[in-house]
């Protein structure tokens, strides 16, 4: 998949050998991963690298801007379930968000989850007050929040989890 979107974002699936560098640059700008959490977003990266995104699990689909990586979202099947798939990442560049691309890489993550026959996409996101719009990103497009876990990450730092029920596939 390459395809256009808006007058300056390329959206492709491949990660590229020089998305080692950009990507977790781009994670850490946004202000607000942890080290710890960055090095986790390029570990997924290098795996899909090294394995392909059939082997490894991640899938990926990344917005170009001319000369930067704009955004990103890294998503993959859950283990032992039937349809339900994982957003992992989804990441803008602050230069790039408030123009509708985290809607766009969010639509098409979700039309790539649907091909693939995946019926649920569940996303994760903390419950510190850093996060609301993150909360209401995910609210507006949407996913309903599905379970909050007090004090997951750390102590006053809780996990919710959202959830979008997508159109069963039917077979014929």
């Amino acid at each position: 998949m390459s395809s256009q979107m808006g007058p300056e974002y390329t959206l492709r699936e491949q990660p590229r050998a020089q998305d080692r560098l950009a990507l977790p640059t781009l994670v850490a700008e946004t202000g607000f991963f942890s080290g710890e959490e960055v090095a986790i977003a390029e570990e997924l990266l290098v795996e899909t690298l090294r394995r392909g995104a059939g082997a490894s699990g991640y899938h990926f689909l990344l917005a170009d801007c001319p000369g930067a990586l704009a955004g990103y979202s890294c998503f993959g099947p859950i283990p032992g379930t039937r349809s339900s798939w994982d957003l992992y990442w989804i990441v803008v560049a602050r230069a790039s968000q408030g123009r509708g691309l985290g809607r766009r890489l969010l639509a098409a993550t979700e039309t790539a989850v649907a091909a693939a026959g995946g019926t649920r996409v569940y996303a994760e996101t903390s419950s510190r007050p850093q996060y609301a719009p993150t909360r209401a990103f995910y609210a507006a497009c949407g996913y309903q929040e599905a379970a909050r876990l007090t004090d997951f990450y750390a102590p006053g730092d809780g996990k919710v989890i959202y959830c979008r029920a997508q159109q069963e596939a039917h077979s014929p």
